[in-house]
């Protein structure tokens, strides 16, 4: 297609593919082409009663919330098919070939319909074993331990700092890595404290995994919405998902 077309239609990442803006416009325009043919073929199939609800949501949120309170969703919707699409650690979008996105964003997407869902705090968590070594004086903590920082959250450390008063030392180890999950694995194996979701790391925290190093908390920018576009926000299974979405995720704490 794209050399017929003459033009590039997706970028070609080393860990992924991604529309260009011409392939995002032709895709646009194809949409109701292809939505239509679903429509048509959707006729014949043998049970034409169901439907597949696209969604994507990045990893570490599919993995502490969303997957464990799928259920209850699939058991009040059986007609229901879920495709859930999670390869995707990179917020502000909502990709083409989804439904209905659970997705971070530092404002309100434009163009889309959404839902705040909840504000992203992070909090500084290690190993049980770090922590004692931190807190080793418990006068005064250890200041000079390493710190893995989330490659999209560059800053957030230097933020957790100014807004907690406490100063670290500026000489510790710093481990970069590019996704969430792999940034708590990390504090988890002992490599260093991390930043993580509060509200994302409740099963982490219960079972001693981590442990809260301080208690401040860093209320970013950030939040989690429900994303759709406006032509799929009146889809039956787009409003089920929607509801229950409200319901379950809204102001989650």
């Amino acid at each position: 297609l794209e050399q017929e077309l003459g033009q590039p239609l997706f970028d070609r990442l080393t860990r992924s593919v991604a529309l260009t803006d011409s392939g995002q416009s032709l895709y646009e325009d194809v949409r109701p082409l292809i939505s239509e043919l679903d429509s048509v073929t959707s006729n014949y199939r043998r049970d034409s009663a169901r439907s597949t609800l696209r969604i994507s949501v990045q990893p570490f949120f599919a993995s502490e919330l969303f997957v464990p309170n799928l259920a209850e969703f699939t058991q009040l919707n059986p007609d229901i098919d879920i495709k859930v699409d999670t390869s995707d650690e990179a917020g502000e979008k909502h990709p083409g070939s989804a439904d209905a996105s659970i997705r971070v964003f530092k404002d309100v997407p434009k163009g889309l319909v959404s839902d705040r869902l909840f504000a992203l705090r992070l909090v500084p968590a290690s190993s049980a074993e770090l922590k004692e070594k931190i807190f080793k004086n418990k006068k005064k903590p250890v200041v000079d331990f390493p710190r893995i920082v989330h490659e999209s959250r560059a800053n957030a450390w230097r933020q957790w700092q100014k807004e907690s008063g406490m100063q670290l030392s500026s000489g510790a180890t710093r481990i970069r890595l590019d996704s969430m999950i792999a940034v708590a694995r990390a504090a988890e194996r002992g490599l260093g404290a991390a930043l993580v979701p509060v509200q994302l790391s409740d099963s982490w925290f219960a079972s001693g995994a981590l442990v809260r190093l301080f208690d401040h908390e860093l209320r970013t920018r950030d939040a989690y919405y429900f994303v759709c576009r406006e032509e799929d926000a009146n889809d039956t299974a787009v409003k089920k998902f929607r509801d229950w979405t409200l319901q379950k995720f809204d102001d989650a704490a």
